[in-house]
């Protein structure tokens, strides 16, 4: 039995799944009879290039098609010898295995110069175009750009980049894209009824999904699933040929989230390493699906474009969710995860940094649920507190962000002491960072904090970490304020008390913090160096 994609290869444009931007301008072409001499098709493998050159090459050597059509009847002499591959006229060559400029001028250009034998154009479809060598590219350039009278190229190519420019600019280019999860699932389901096999459709997108976009692959694998499960195809079966996907585990574990069930939303992680699942891989599944939630809040029209599609059920269940979220938290949960699975590779128990993402993107319902719950916390809470930036759900300040506040400068510089205890309770580190700082001026409900440094700039301005201030601000000085940042290189860092100096104590940590990195420098070009055996030499 020949494999599904040869089986089923498309014999008409009709048939052709996707490319339609393509199929049009060539369907176009063919009806007003104005054929390019020189065609380039570009784009990722098993899209349909090779297959729509050869309905291309069908249909203009028709000999039953009439003025005004553009599909090959695939009845007539000509059509059924370039459907069997027996035309003299159309020359397939693979330039992968012929790369030399001698292969070039004996199967190319000398077999351009004689006349069609019974078809009205003489075809070349040259695949893997960009293996050629230099000198071969150089050979057919004259060919190309001034081909003998009824012959046409078509250049088939997976890398354009690698094809010289002077080729490309005498060819008609065509860029093939990748075929969306819907149209490789229909055309499965279309292949399914005619071989008799049931199979749900979920099953189809799983086996689309997995393809990549490549109508070859989907084929090759279905395939396989019919070889196994016989007439009827169950999803235990499926399992059986179809690379592991844990979708539906992700979509579980965001719908845990937005109910804020932290318990939940472990206990899934662990199952799912107790069922031999790769976390990382399944990391990536979640921040892409996050990515597509992301991209439709923004537009719909933006996340049709450059998302990723997941098939008609995944899509409308990933709808579902989104309309649960709003676009802050989204980003929050990317940022989280992003973060744990960077962490995952320094963690001795591999699921920890996915557990505290989860625990501490839940962690601002239990604060404003139980705000004496932190001060009850156990060591270890306390320890994950210290360590990561709190994520708190954001509030409506009233009032605009010009609104008058009756305080004044002096008074945010009286009390900032305060504010340090408070925020040294939730982040050490943070802490540190606001006692180098310099409350300068206060414009309304505005806040203007100076540094000396821009990656302490850089750190106040991250999202969770400026919520954190503002709420122990609030705190404080029972005002909603806003903090903005500056960088002032000249000015003398304080310490804690907006005196312009900084103290011994701060000095000592500065001066450790330094040679800390300097240190660690060190060590690294020194493990490098004994690693690959190299030296310094400049």
């Amino acid at each position: 039995m020949p494999a599904l994609y040869r089986k089923y290869r498309p014999q008409k444009f009709s048939e052709v799944v996707g490319q339609n931007h393509i199929k049009i301008t060539l369907e176009h072409e063919i009806d007003s009879d104005k054929i390019a001499h020189a065609y380039l098709f570009c784009g990722p493998r098993a899209v349909g290039k090779t297959t729509i050159a050869r309905i291309l090459a069908k249909a203009i050597n028709c000999t039953n098609r009439k003025d005004g059509e553009h599909e090959p009847c695939n009845k007539c002499k000509s059509c059924e010898e370039i459907t069997a591959g027996r035309s003299l006229d159309i020359m397939e060559i693979d330039a992968a295995s012929h790369t030399g400029v001698d292969n070039v001028r004996e199967n190319i250009i000398a077999a351009s110069r004689i006349a069609p034998s019974k078809s009205k154009y003489k075809v070349f479809i040259i695949d893997e175009i960009h293996m050629l060598s230099t000198s071969a590219f150089n050979a057919l350039l004259k060919v190309v750009e001034e081909p003998p009278e009824n012959v046409i190229f078509i250049l088939c190519t997976t890398e354009v980049h690698k094809i010289p420019a002077t080729v490309i600019s005498r060819c008609e280019r065509f860029d093939f894209k990748r075929i969306s999860i819907s149209e490789i699932a229909k055309r499965l389901q279309d292949i399914s009824k005619k071989e008799g096999i049931e199979i749900e459709k979920k099953i189809l997108e799983a086996i689309a999904r997995n393809s990549e976009g490549h109508m070859r692959d989907a084929e090759s694998l279905l395939g396989q699933v019919i070889a196994i499960g016989g007439k009827k195809i169950t999803p235990e079966e499926a399992d059986l040929v179809i690379p592991r996907s844990d979708i539906d585990k992700v979509l579980e574990l965001i719908n845990f989230l937005t109910k804020k069930d932290a318990g939940s939303g472990i206990g899934l992680v662990n199952k799912l390493i107790d069922e031999g699942v790769d976390l990382k891989r399944f990391l990536v599944d979640l921040v892409e699906i996050l990515r597509k939630m992301m991209l439709g809040k923004i537009s719909s029209n933006l996340a049709e474009k450059i998302g990723l599609e997941f098939g008609g059920n995944i899509e409308a269940r990933i709808s579902e969710l989104n309309s649960q979220l709003e676009l802050s938290q989204i980003l929050v949960f990317i940022d989280k995860f992003i973060e744990a699975k960077n962490e995952m590779k320094n963690s001795f128990i591999i699921q920890l940094p996915i557990e505290i993402a989860i625990a501490e993107l839940c962690l601002d319902s239990f604060r404003q649920t139980s705000p004496q719950a932190v001060n009850t916390a156990s060591p270890a809470r306390s320890i994950n507190l210290v360590s990561k930036p709190e994520v708190f759900q954001s509030e409506k300040i009233s009032g605009s962000s010009n609104e008058n506040i009756d305080i004044k400068i002096n008074e945010i510089i009286a009390k900032w002491n305060e504010v340090l205890a408070k925020v040294k309770s939730h982040n050490h580190s943070l802490s540190f960072i606001l006692r180098v700082c310099q409350p300068r001026e206060l414009r309304g409900n505005q806040l203007c904090l100076a540094f000396k440094y821009k990656f302490h700039k850089d750190r106040i301005n991250n999202v969770n970490i400026k919520k954190l201030i503002e709420k122990v601000l609030h705190e404080v000085y029972n005002s909603r304020l806003e903090i903005e940042t500056v960088i002032d290189e000249n000015m003398e860092v304080v310490n804690g008390n907006g005196n312009g100096q900084i103290g011994e104590a701060t000095k000592k940590e500065v001066k450790k913090e330094g040679e800390t990195q300097g240190k660690d420098n060190d060590n690294m070009i020194d493990n490098l160096l004994k690693t690959f055996g190299g030296k310094i030499v400049k």
